[in-house]
């Protein structure tokens, strides 16, 4: 893979990727095969690459982003994580990473199914839908409310699958899928300190990040 970006870039990439990503990073063990679905311009692939060693590449549904990348030198190809993720072998990866797109694809629960049969272990992060400022706005305002997070409103919105730190546990517990880590946390960038509260997390955590594996 190519190295489009100089040391500095890659301290700056890494001081402003989004904190999911930052978080995500951390639980990728060093020298892994990783795919990134829904991986946008490459960032968190290029990351991985430079810092930790590993052999990432990504499929994304967004050509201009997969231009981006491309253009970058990131392994990064056009395809939809609701069709395309069956084209690939079984245990291809050490780690198949979703970021924030759980709950823009058609069919999760397949999706889920199909990275932890491609891959060791799955990272899954998503917006959670049961933070309290979603709750107070739904409760008070009768509308579907919007944060910095849930930014678009309800018409234009790509997210149609949105889910509760507490849905996604009940989801693991029924495919028999084992969380090995999760993470609440605040989106402005502090890690929330509720991970043994699971009715904490889901009532204060802005989002959350799961890594998982068969059991």
């Amino acid at each position: 893979m190519n190295a489009p970006l100089s040391a500095a870039g890659v301290r700056y990439v890494a001081k402003n990727m989004r904190l999911d990503l930052r978080l995500i990073a951390e639980m990728v063990a060093p020298g892994s095969r990783v795919l990134d679905i829904g991986c946008g311009d490459g960032t968190l692939i290029d990351h991985l690459y430079r810092t930790r060693g590993c052999d990432a590449r990504g499929i994304e549904i967004d050509m201009a982003e997969v231009t981006r990348a491309v253009a970058h030198g990131l392994p990064v190809m056009h395809g939809d994580a609701d069709t395309d993720l069956a084209q690939y072998p079984d245990a291809a990866f050490d780690y198949v990473i979703l970021s924030r797109t759980l709950q823009a694809v058609e069919r999760p629960r397949e999706v889920l199914r199909q990275m932890l049969r491609i891959g060791e272990r799955a990272i899954v992060s998503f917006p959670n839908f049961g933070h309290w400022a979603l709750r107070w706005q739904l409760f008070w305002g009768g509308r579907m409310p919007m944060t910095s997070v849930w930014s678009r409103p309800w018409h234009e919105t790509p997210n149609i699958h949105p889910c509760t730190i507490r849905d996604f546990f009940v989801l693991c517990g029924e495919e028999g899928y084992q969380v090995e880590q999760w993470l609440a946390v605040d989106d402005a960038g502090q890690r929330s300190p509720w991970r043994r509260f699971l009715g904490m997390a889901n009532l204060f955590g802005e989002q959350a990040l799961f890594l998982l594996r068969k059991v």
